[in-house]
C-alpha cells in the first residue's frame, strides 16, 4: 500500500471508542473526514453520546475481547472497514509479588494479547477484500520498559507489541500497513485513581494527532507523548535496525 494513508473518507472501526484514548481517537477521525466509525464496546448503550453528536457517521457496535464470538460477528457486519484500531485493554495494577498476580496477569493476557489476536484474526481478512487498509494496535511504552506498579500489565503489553510485530510482516503480504502506538502517561478514567501518573499525564489528543501524522509519514512505531519520546531516543535505532529490519527471510 502507499505510504501515505488518508483518513478521508475511510470506514473505521475502534475498540473501546466509548471513552479516553479510544473516544478521541473516533473524535479525531471523524474531524479528519473519515466517512464512518464503528464504534466497537461492550456495551452499546455507551456510544449514544457519540451517536448523538455525529448521527449515522457513528454506529454502535459490540466486541468484547473475551468473547470470540463477538469479535467474529462484528467482522461480519462491519464488512466495510478498511481501518482497525485495537485500542481496548485492561490494567489491573500488580506486581509480580502481589498473591492475585498469576490471575492478573492471566486476565491481562486475555485481553491485551488474545484480544488483540481475535481481532487480527477476524479482521484481517476483511481488511484484505477492501484493499489492505490499515491495522493500529496501541500497546504502551509499558511494552518496552516493565514498571513495578504494573508489572503484570506491562508483561501482556510486552507480549501484545511482539505479536503487532509479526503482524506487521504477515499483513504486508496482503498490502495491510500495521502501527504500532507506545503512549506513556495518558490521562484516562486508567489512571485516575493514581495522582502520581496523573500529574505527569498529557492528553489523548495527543495519541490521535500522532496516529494520524503516521498515518500520513508510513511510520510503524509511534512514540506520541512527551515521555515516550525519550524513551524513544534510547530506543530507535534498536527498533529499525532489529524490529524493523528483515533479518531473516520470511
Amino acid at each position: 500500500m502507499p505510504i501515505k494513508y488518508d483518513i478521508k473518507n475511510k470506514t473505521v472501526l475502534v475498540t473501546g471508542a466509548n471513552r479516553g484514548i479510544g473516544k478521541i481517537i473516533t473524535e479525531t477521525f471523524l474531524q479528519k473526514g473519515a466517512k464512518k466509525v464503528y464504534a466497537a464496546v461492550r456495551n452499546p448503550d455507551t456510544a449514544l453520546s457519540l451517536i448523538g453528536q455525529y448521527s449515522k457517521r457513528v454506529e454502535a457496535i459490540n466486541i468484547d475481547l473475551e468473547r470470540p464470538e463477538s469479535i467474529i460477528a462484528a467482522s461480519q457486519r462491519a464488512g466495510d472497514v478498511q481501518v482497525v484500531v485495537n485500542n481496548a485493554g485492561v490494567n489491573t495494577r500488580s506486581t509480580p509479588l502481589d498473591m492475585d498476580a498469576v490471575d492478573s496477569l492471566n486476565y491481562e493476557m486475555e485481553i491485551n494479547v488474545n484480544g488483540l489476536i481475535r481481532m487480527a484474526q477476524a479482521f484481517s481478512p476483511v481488511l484484505k477484500r477492501n484493499g489492505g487498509g490499515v491495522f493500529i494496535q496501541i500497546n504502551s511504552v509499558a511494552s518496552i520498559k516493565n514498571f513495578i506498579p504494573i508489572a503484570t500489565y506491562s508483561a501482556s503489553k510486552a507480549a501484545a507489541y511482539s505479536i503487532t510485530q509479526a503482524l506487521r510482516d504477515m499483513l504486508d503480504k496482503q498490502g495491510t500497513f500495521v502501527m504500532s502506538v507506545h503512549p506513556g502517561p495518558i490521562a484516562t478514567d486508567m489512571i485516575a485513581n493514581v495522582p502520581e501518573v496523573l500529574e505527569i499525564a498529557e492528553s489523548p489528543q495527543i495519541v490521535a494527532d500522532n496516529i494520524v501524522a503516521a498515518l500520513n509519514s508510513g511510520d510503524f512505531h509511534v512514540f506520541p507523548d512527551k515521555i515516550a519520546r525519550e524513551m524513544k531516543k534510547t530506543y530507535q535505532s534498536f527498533a529499525e535496525n532489529t524490529i524493523e529490519a528483515t533479518i531473516l527471510d520470511k
